[in-house]
C-alpha cells in the first residue's frame, strides 16, 4: 500500500504542476478571458484524472463506445494540457529575451552614435593636420615670421576645431559608458541561457549561436511530452498497484480467523457421529453417546 500510495501522491502532484502551468499558459493564448480560462482548466484537469482513472478501473464492465469516448477525451486534454505548458514556458522564454533584444538594438544605436562622433573627430583632426601641413612649408621656404602671423590667422579656427573635438570625444565616453552597462546586462543574460548554449552547440556546432530559439523548442518539447502524460500513468500506475495489494490484504484478513472449528454431531443407534470442519477440510470421527446430546 505505501507504494501505490507514493505513487498516486506523486501522480497528483505532477498533475497539479501540470495543470498550473497549462492555465497559466492558456490564459496568456486567451487574455481576454482570464477567469473562465482558470475556472475551466481547473474543472477539465480533475475531470480528466478522475476519466483516467475510471475507465481503467472499470475497462472490462464499460461499453465499447463509452470507453472510446473517455480515452480519446483523456488523450485531447492530454494535448490541451501540454500545449498550455507550451504556452507558459515560450512565453517565459520569450519575456526573459524581449529585454536583451532591446539591449541589443541599444547597443547597435550606440554604437552608430559612437561611429559618427568618431568621424567628426576624425574630419575636425583632418583640417588640424592640414593647418599644420601649410606651416610647416612656410617654415622650409624660411619665412618664418610669415607663418607665425599665419598661424595667428588660424587660431579661431583652430580653437573650433579642438572644441569640436573635445565635444565629441565627450560625447563618445559618455556613450561607452552607457554601451558598457547594457553589455552588462547582455551578459548577465548569457549567463543565464549559458546551458542552453552549450545545448545548441552539441546539436548545431558552430551555429549554435543563431539557433538558440530552435534548442529551447526542442527542450520545451521534450518537457511536455513528459509531463502531463507522466501524471495520468502514474495515476494509472497507482489503480494497478492498489489492485493487486488489496487481494493480499484480504488473505491477510483471512488467516486471523485461521483455527476456528465448526462441529455438527449426529447419533445412530447409540453412536455419536462428529463432523469437524476447519478451513474446508473435514474430520469425521465417532464417539460414545453419553446421552446428553
Amino acid at each position: 500500500m505505501k507504494l501505490s500510495l507514493l505513487t498516486f501522491v506523486t501522480s497528483l502532484a505532477i498533475a497539479s504542476v501540470a495543470a498550473w502551468y497549462s492555465i497559466i499558459g492558456l490564459t496568456a493564448i486567451f487574455s481576454a478571458a482570464v477567469i473562465p480560462i482558470i475556472i475551466m482548466g481547473i474543472v477539465v484537469e480533475i475531470g480528466k484524472l478522475v476519466a483516467a482513472s475510471w475507465v481503467y478501473t472499470y475497462w472490462n464492465e464499460t461499453g465499447k463506445l463509452l470507453r472510446a469516448y473517455l480515452v480519446s477525451a483523456v488523450f485531447i486534454l492530454m494535448l490541451i494540457t501540454s500545449m498550455g505548458i507550451y504556452g507558459f514556458l515560450s512565453k517565459s522564454h520569450i519575456d526573459a529575451g524581449v529585454g536583451t533584444n532591446q539591449t541589443y538594438v541599444k547597443v547597435e544605436r550606440l554604437d552608430s552614435r559612437i561611429q559618427s562622433e568618431q568621424r567628426v573627430v576624425d574630419r575636425a583632426d583632418k583640417q588640424l593636420r592640414t593647418l599644420d601641413d601649410a606651416l610647416e612649408r612656410y617654415i622650409e621656404l624660411g619665412v618664418v615670421s610669415k607663418g607665425l602671423r599665419k598661424r595667428e590667422e588660424q587660431e579661431p579656427e583652430r580653437k573650433l576645431l579642438q572644441s569640436t573635438i573635445t565635444k565629441s570625444q565627450n560625447k563618445i565616453d559618455i556613450y561607452l559608458d552607457e554601451k558598457s552597462e547594457y553589455e552588462l546586462e547582455i551578459r548577465n543574460f548569457e549567463v543565464e541561457v549559458g546551458p542552453l548554449k552549450y545545448i545548441a552547440a552539441l546539436i548545431y556546432g558552430d551555429d549554435a549561436k543563431s539557433m538558440l530559439d530552435e534548442t529551447v523548442r526542442y527542450v520545451i518539447l521534450l518537457l511536455i511530452f513528459v509531463f502531463d502524460p507522466l501524471a495520468v500513468l502514474l495515476l494509472i500506475a497507482a489503480n494497478q498497484s492498489y489492485r493487486k495489494e488489496k487481494p493480499v490484504e484480504k488473505e491477510k484478513g483471512l488467516n486471523v480467523n485461521v483455527g476456528k472449528t465448526i462441529r455438527t454431531a449426529t447419533t445412530h443407534k447409540g453412536v455419536k457421529k462428529v463432523t469437524k470442519e476447519k478451513d474446508g477440510v473435514k474430520i469425521h470421527f465417532y464417539e460414545e453417546d453419553d446421552g446428553k446430546g
